[in-house]
């Protein structure tokens, strides 16, 4: 087997319990022993938040914490799901008849993304494709900024694809699965798709873009993670807020794009694409987006009125069904973060690629800078997360910041290698105990991570 194919492995001794609590399940359930298992982990993201989509590399390092689905082949072409967590229902439904509506972003719907994306990717005759029977069970938090939509679509990708005994590389999945997360109405870069896919035990992951491709990042020895959720929550799906984002970064390119001659802006999407026309640094971008873009919110006529065109045209060329009401863009503050993101993670692998000996208070201050860009000029964070970061770093984080899409969910904290446990001990008191229904999910909202490994297939 290929380095770029997805592994089979043997369930290892350290998942045997879980692995046999979902087979029980299974058979519970259906009556029949599974197939074959299929797992995807979570990831958290170093560095680089929401730049993936506008054309930039990211660095993130899967988690521990992942989706796995025991499966059986239906060759009646049905898809049968059942979660192992009672609070979500079961879902019946068949291949030839998948219709993913955006209204309600119910957990079942991303596993149907996977299964779409790959039944389309083969435009297969749906009478010849088969469904599968599945338990679900996930340990990632959800709506966390830990990736649990995006392992669901990655796993339920791989599900079908053993299902049907189709075959597909690692990189081509990470892009396949990217796209099919869209028919739920969410815009993202791609990042979570390759890093679920790619991942290496021990490595975090330089992710670049257009086309895919990921370098292994040695951290430095002495460095250690924790995550912590701040327990408040963002549905990405269910609203406008993430994809306000993409938009306001397209139209900050399109702008930006008007203002220089020679460059057609509709031929413009992202602002890595503007930088790459232009053929300038990071530096030289962020001069542009001071010159040329205001700090107060432009309004869709001012838009319109520089773009040259009405607002259907607008409407065609730049913004989004969830984002057509939305009357005020944010274009200089969006521009900002994104260029010195950018730079930030170009910094964070030079560092870890150097190895010096401050690397991890330079690690650190760069996470710290991140988390301020979005929550400032990115306006993506949320005032718990805001507490909690400054509590990490009051006990004994070097670096802390936000990770995912934000409003809420996840922060990541670099540490020393030693202090990890007073670091937990104190994120505990400080955020979790005074609050009886934070401290009530303390366990799985507060832990200590090391890179794990990417997705894989199960034998019994």
């Amino acid at each position: 087997m290929g380095d770029n194919e997805t592994p089979v492995s043997s369930i290892p001794e350290s998942k045997q319990e879980r692995f046999s609590s979902i087979q029980s399940k299974f058979k519970e359930s259906y009556g029949e022993d599974p197939t074959f298992f299929a797992r995807a982990p979570g990831r958290v993201n170093l560095i680089g938040e929401h730049i993936d989509y506008c054309g930039y590399s990211v660095l993130p390092m899967a988690v521990e914490q992942d989706i796995v689905m025991a499966v059986s082949p239906d060759p009646s072409g049905k898809i049968s799901l059942i979660s192992s967590d009672s609070q979500f229902q079961a879902f019946e439904g068949d291949v030839s008849n998948i219709n993913i509506t955006k209204d309600v972003p119910h957990w079942y719907k991303y596993v149907l993304c996977g299964v779409l994306g790959i039944k389309e990717h083969f435009h297969t005759n749906d009478q010849t494709v088969k469904g599968f029977k599945a338990i679900v069970d996930g340990t990632v938090p959800k709506s966390a900024g830990l990736s649990s939509s995006s392992a669901l679509v990655c796993c339920s990708a791989l599900a079908m694809l053993r299902a049907n005994k189709w075959h597909l590389a690692k990189d081509q999945l990470a892009e396949l699965c990217a796209k099919c997360e869209r028919y739920i109405g969410t815009e993202g870069g791609g990042m979570d798709q390759a890093i679920s896919f790619t991942a290496r035990a021990g490595w975090a992951k330089l992710i670049e873009f257009n086309p895919l491709r990921t370098t292994d990042v040695r951290l430095p020895e002495n460095a250690s993670f924790v995550v912590s959720n701040s327990l408040s929550e963002m549905n990405k799906a269910a609203t406008p807020q993430f994809n306000t984002r993409v938009v306001e970064c397209r139209l900050a390119a399109q702008v930006l794009a008007a203002s220089q001659d020679g460059i057609k802006w509709r031929e413009i999407k992202r602002l890595g694409e503007l930088q790459e026309k232009l053929g300038v640094g990071l530096d030289d971008m962020l001069k542009l987006v001071a010159a040329q873009l205001h700090t107060e919110p432009y309004s869709k006529q001012e838009i319109c009125q520089i773009l040259g065109v009405g607002p259907e045209e607008l409407a065609e060329t730049s913004l989004s069904a969830n984002t057509l009401h939305v009357e005020t863009f944010y274009l200089y503050q969006r521009a900002t973060h994104v260029y010195g993101e950018a730079k930030r993670v170009l910094r964070f692998k030079a560092v870890c690629d150097d190895q010096p000996a401050d690397a991890l208070l330079q690690l650190g201050q760069l996470m710290n800078e991140s988390h301020a860009s979005c929550r400032d000029l990115y306006d993506c964070s949320h005032p718990d997360l805001d507490k909690l970061v400054e509590i990490c770093k009051k006990n004994g984080a070097v670096g802390s910041r936000m990770t995912g899409a934000g409003w809420g969910g996840c922060a990541v904290s670099i540490v020393k290698s030693g202090n990890i446990l007073p670091l937990l001990t104190g994120t505990r008191d400080d955020y979790y105990k005074p609050t009886p229904a934070r401290m009530a999910k303390v366990t799985e909202s507060l832990f200590a991570t090391t890179p794990g490994d990417g997705a894989a297939f199960y034998t019994l």
